[in-house]
């Protein structure tokens, strides 16, 4: 049976996280994201039957063949980068973590209007300031906020962030605090942005101790991704 060790993996996982939950004192619910992304539709159904119910992929079309394989009514979370051309084939997912530019934004409004349902998204914002990630400058934030408020095909309910890759403990602290600045901006300006989407399988803890109610996971649950 293939994914056997993660029923175990899980229960320590989510050990993990609550004593993360209770040194961190923000007294947040935290949902796990189960990062099935390269993995075939064998996890996703392993994550339902171990009592997940979220899963993340980074690419909309292997999401949606994924979606078309498992039968088990998971909510499907788009965290990677996404590309305006494929907003339409967004409507099986729960969540978008990853709107990280106002072209990106009026285009999946766009959409929203036009199925006739806003789109649930988070804000995607760089606090480290890497070049290789994509997001918004945390300084735009507010101003974005604001503009947001008139894009009806949109409901914003929080921030993403990933944080540099083998950070140590302090930058940790400094991205993931970062961007739970950005949501309080969020949530000044109007909207319900009460989802905080930040670590991975390396700085979770951190992370939930910093605030996260979103933390997507991977290979501390499924093991070595396939080559």
């Amino acid at each position: 049976m293939p994914f056997q060790d993660l029923p175990a993996r899980l229960a320590d996982v989510r050990e993990s996280i609550e004593r993360a939950r209770q040194r961190g004192g923000h007294g947040q619910a935290v949902t796990i994201v189960a990062v099935t992304k390269t993995y075939g539709p064998d996890a996703v159904t392993a994550a339902w039957q171990a009592g997940l119910r979220d899963v993340g992929e980074n690419r909309v079309q292997e999401a949606v063949t994924k979606m078309a394989q498992v039968e088990a009514p998971l909510r499907w979370h788009l965290i990677g980068h996404l590309q305006r051309n494929k907003v339409k084939q967004l409507d099986g997912f729960h969540l978008v973590h990853s709107m990280d530019s106002a072209r990106l934004a009026d285009a999946l409004a766009g959409y929203g209007v036009a199925r006739g349902r806003p789109l649930d998204v988070l804000v995607q914002v760089n606090v480290s300031g890497e070049g290789t990630k994509g997001g918004y400058v945390p300084a735009t934030v507010e101003a974005e906020a604001a503009r947001l408020r008139g894009l009806h095909g949109l409901t914003v309910r929080g921030v993403m962030t990933m944080a540099p890759f083998d950070a140590d403990a302090t930058t940790l602290r400094t991205v993931f605090a970062g961007a739970r600045r950005c949501g309080e901006l969020l949530r000044a300006a109007g909207h319900p942005a009460t989802e905080l989407s930040m670590g991975m399988s390396g700085d979770y803890e951190i992370a939930v101790e910093e605030g996260a109610t979103l933390v997507r996971l991977g290979t501390v649950l499924f093991g070595a991704r396939p080559a």
